[in-house]
């Protein structure tokens, strides 16, 4: 399966609560920009989910009115929450687009790439595009891009 892990682009500071902030006008753009890209290179049949947050909301309808809002990907979700909500490493569906937060996005990367139990650093609106595989009778996580939207 392939694993898309998006960070929410750039949103306000303040709302009327943190579910609330939506995204500046920098951040509309920075979404669609990503949205383009990875809209070039996914297939149709791509799954995505976002967090409840609007921000997470936003920034997946620039990719696809098609999405499924899950309540497990708010911001503060476990490594494990997003792992199973994507189905990792099976997948519920061959692509999975999760739009979400830091660090808990960071953390996903640092844990499949690198086993580790930190939390690496995203930019707003970035990508890490990690893809399951089996090597030798071994299950195994490859970063296929990573991309962030000033340099898209």
């Amino acid at each position: 399966m392939d694993l898309i892990l998006w960070r929410h682009a750039e949103a306000e500071d303040f709302a009327s609560s943190d579910l609330a902030r939506a995204l500046t006008t920098r951040g509309r753009k920075q979404a669609q920009s990503v949205a383009k890209w990875l809209r070039a290179r996914l297939p149709e049949d791509a799954v995505v989910l976002a967090s409840p947050a609007v921000r997470t909301i936003q920034t997946a309808e620039t990719l696809s009115d098609q999405y499924r809002v899950v309540r497990e990907l708010a911001p503060n979700a476990s490594t494990g929450d997003v792992l199973e909500a994507a189905g990792w490493p099976e997948g519920v569906a061959q692509t999975v687009v999760i739009v979400g937060h830091q660090p808990t996005l960071g953390a996903v990367a640092a844990h499949l790439l690198g086993d580790s139990q930190a939390s690496w650093p995203l930019k707003k609106a970035g990508v890490w595009w990690i893809a399951s595989r089996e090597r030798d009778g071994e299950a195994q996580a490859v970063l296929r891009a990573a991309i962030s939207p000033d340099l898209i």
